[in-house]
């Protein structure tokens, strides 16, 4: 299922400004890399082989909860549209790493992933005259919870659009003939796609009857959260709770408005929060409209019961994202379902690293050493995304070749084989 979350606001204006700073252990300059032999090869970085066992934290983290996790991605539909054929990982070798998960005992998750996968560090070379960087940036994101209605009325003003009849998504590097590929998706005419109505223009009636609203929200700026964040739960006067979830965008260019907020000299980029940017926007409703409306991109949901209130809404990978668990990746460089080792101390976690799943991705989520982590639902897990922005050192784990899951090394680690097709990962 496709998805248009695209980050905080001011976690992408501190990414943007953080990931040109060396590690300050590394000297300013150093030769290029030369990829080690057999190593996978990935745009823009170069792969280490390291040891699982060896890197600080890997025995402390707790393995059950990533095994559940990755078994939990492997079982899922997969992207829809599906990822391009370039991205690393192997589907074959993925999907038999995932057969075999399917009866590891949660004991043995940390000998599961150590017998299956090889692990990479993530280093990014230098380029032009900018030294090499070792670690990446890594931001949070949450599912906010907010209030509506099944209909219009006081306190209840911003229409959630349906997805458009005349709206056509394009894929990952798909073009249409006359149609700019900055837009990513285009309206059907007679003769053609032509360039979908921006958010001021859908806001003031440009669609007319080719969607429908939802539901309605408290005012825009929530609507907007809604957008920035691409999913929510709302929660309606009688006290039913439903999962409203991207259905689409218009393909227009996404503007930050947390950009736009310290451009104008609003707000400072320290401490720019989502609670911060939202109060400052309700107390200043003129500036408001128009800021929002700079940002000419627009999403469009669907609507779900919540079956599961642990779990976040589905991700790109197609299935439900696991708080502290699940991962957005650059969807063009790495295949869902893939683990990741965050080097690093998170916020609120124990231990010195993370085991996490490749299960999602965002429009400001962008090259190979950089990741935002679903944190979980409610005004609690957004302030916590929203301290969330940290430099972050990456190891991805690479499923070995199908044929070594029948060496000594994968039978000392009692993985058995499970039984029946590969479940798609």
């Amino acid at each position: 299922m496709p998805r248009s979350r695209v980050s905080l606001s001011a976690a992408a204006v501190l990414a943007a400004a953080a990931v040109s700073v060396p590690a300050a252990s590394q000297p300013a300059v150093e030769p290029p890399r030369v990829p080690p032999q057999g190593a996978p090869q990935v745009p823009g970085a170069v792969l280490e082989p390291v040891a699982l066992k060896a890197l600080p934290g890997w025995r402390e983290d707790d393995g059950a909860a990533a095994l559940d996790t990755f078994r939990r991605t492997c079982a899922g539909p997969g992207p829809n549209p599906p990822q391009v054929p370039a991205v690393t990982g192997s589907p074959a070798d993925l999907a038999a790493a995932c057969a075999a998960a399917a009866a590891v005992k949660p004991e043995d998750a940390k000998k599961f992933f150590e017998a299956r996968f090889s692990a990479y560090r993530i280093v990014r070379p230098a380029s032009g005259t900018e030294p090499e960087r070792r670690v990446g940036f890594l931001t949070g994101y949450f599912e906010p919870e907010l209030t509506g209605s099944l209909t219009p009325g006081p306190g209840y003003t911003a229409p959630v659009l349906a997805r458009p009849d005349d709206l056509v998504s394009l894929a990952p590097g798909e073009t249409a003939p006359g149609l700019d590929p900055i837009y990513r998706a285009g309206r059907r005419t007679e003769t053609g796609l032509v360039p979908y109505p921006d958010r001021a223009a859908i806001e003031d009636g440009a669609l007319g009857e080719r969607t429908r609203p939802l539901l309605w929200l408290r005012d825009y700026v929530d609507l907007f959260v809604l957008q920035v964040q691409g999913s929510g739960r709302v929660r309606l006067p009688d006290g039913r709770g439903m999962r409203v979830l991207y259905d689409g965008k218009n393909g227009q260019p996404y503007t930050s408005i947390g950009k736009l907020l310290v451009a104008e000299g609003h707000l400072p980029i320290n401490g720019l929060s989502l609670e911060r940017w939202t109060t400052w926007l309700r107390a200043n409703p003129d500036h408001a409209r128009r800021l929002m409306r700079m940002n000419a991109s627009y999403i469009f949901f669907r609507t779900e019961p919540v079956t599961d209130p642990a779990l976040g809404p589905p991700g790109a990978a197609g299935v439900p994202l696991s708080p502290g668990r699940s991962m957005a990746v650059d969807g063009n460089l790495w295949r869902y379902g893939l683990p990741f080792w965050l080097e690093g101390k998170l916020p609120g976690q124990p231990g010195r690293g993370h085991l996490v799943v490749a299960a999602d991705t965002g429009s400001a989520i962008v090259g190979p050493a950089r990741g935002d982590l679903y944190v979980g639902t409610g005004a609690a897990a957004g302030r916590a995304a929203g301290d969330l922005h940290d430099r972050m050192g990456f190891v991805v784990l690479i499923p070995k070749p199908a044929p070594a899951a029948k060496d000594d090394a994968v039978k000392d680690a009692a993985v058995p084989e499970a039984a029946g097709g590969e479940p798609r990962p």
